[in-house]
């Protein structure tokens, strides 16, 4: 009997099924193409008819786990583990990754339709978030303490993740800043520089003047204020940079030199 969680992924499997023929119909395939996975025709764009097939098949593949595992209920869990109770779960900490992963991919998106370097983080982002996600849930489960699973999760990845993270940090805001400063006069920019100083400042200073402020509160602050610049660098780079007119009375290019013949 189909379970109610594998219903969704069969329902998404078939939808996206439907826009593979679809996006394969509109995009240069004829025939059966689309339908029968270009054995009887053309299916359109490779790239995106692949990817919908992928997904398709992803979510079959899912919908029959779950089905086989009657969406965790407790009794098949009992039996797949070979005991007469049911297995004790450890409840999942909170994590960030799967909003990273939802950013990335609207990175990856835009990237898609305006710049490369768009793309290029938002392959990185999803790339973190897949690992970091992965090692996360791994940890969760080493043990039965979540204490003890937090330190060896930290053991881990605190040597690659600090240093990495601070450079992708470093090098998304640095390319965001540059987008917007782009779409700006000389004079808007100088501005606008002097007004995100004075806001880190001020923040910086307000954050220090309060100890007992929590670390949470800081992380959420910075991270904000990330995806607030980011967002806006966004919005630049699609807008695209400002045109640079020659100013009327400005040094004229000499003018080619004549061979006299005498």
């Amino acid at each position: 009997m189909i379970t109610t969680g594998s219903k969704w992924y069969f329902g998404f499997g078939f939808l996206a099924l439907v826009f593979a023929a679809a996006y394969g119909w509109t995009t240069g395939g004829n025939g059966l193409g689309p339908l029968s996975l270009g054995y009887k025709g053309g299916v359109g764009d490779h790239f995106g008819y692949g990817l919908l097939v992928a997904a398709a098949a992803v979510s079959f593949v899912l919908g029959v786990v779950v089905t086989a595992t009657r969406d965790a209920e407790a009794e098949s869990l009992a039996q797949v583990a070979g005991t007469e109770t049911v297995p004790a779960v450890i409840p999942a900490g909170t994590s960030y990754w799967p909003p990273l992963a939802a950013f990335g991919t609207v990175l990856l998106v835009v990237g898609l339709v305006s710049e490369a370097v768009l793309v290029v983080f938002g392959l990185i982002l999803l790339g973190t978030a897949l690992i970091e996600w992965t090692v996360q849930t791994w940890a969760d489960h080493a043990t039965g303490d979540p204490e003890t699973n937090r330190r060896i999760r930290n053991k881990v990845m605190n040597p690659i993740e600090f240093p990495l993270a601070g450079a992708l940090a470093l090098g998304v805001i640095a390319i965001s800043l540059s987008r917007i400063f782009l779409t700006f006069t000389s004079d808007q920019t100088v501005l606008a520089g002097v007004i995100v100083t004075a806001l880190i400042v001020v923040a910086a200073f307000w954050v220090a003047s309060r100890p007992r402020i929590s670390s949470n509160v800081v992380i959420g602050l910075v991270l904000a204020g990330a995806v607030a610049i980011i967002a806006i660098g966004i919005a630049g780079a699609v807008n695209g940079p400002r045109e640079v007119h020659e100013e009327e009375g400005g040094l004229r290019p000499p003018a080619p030199a004549v061979e006299v013949i005498r």
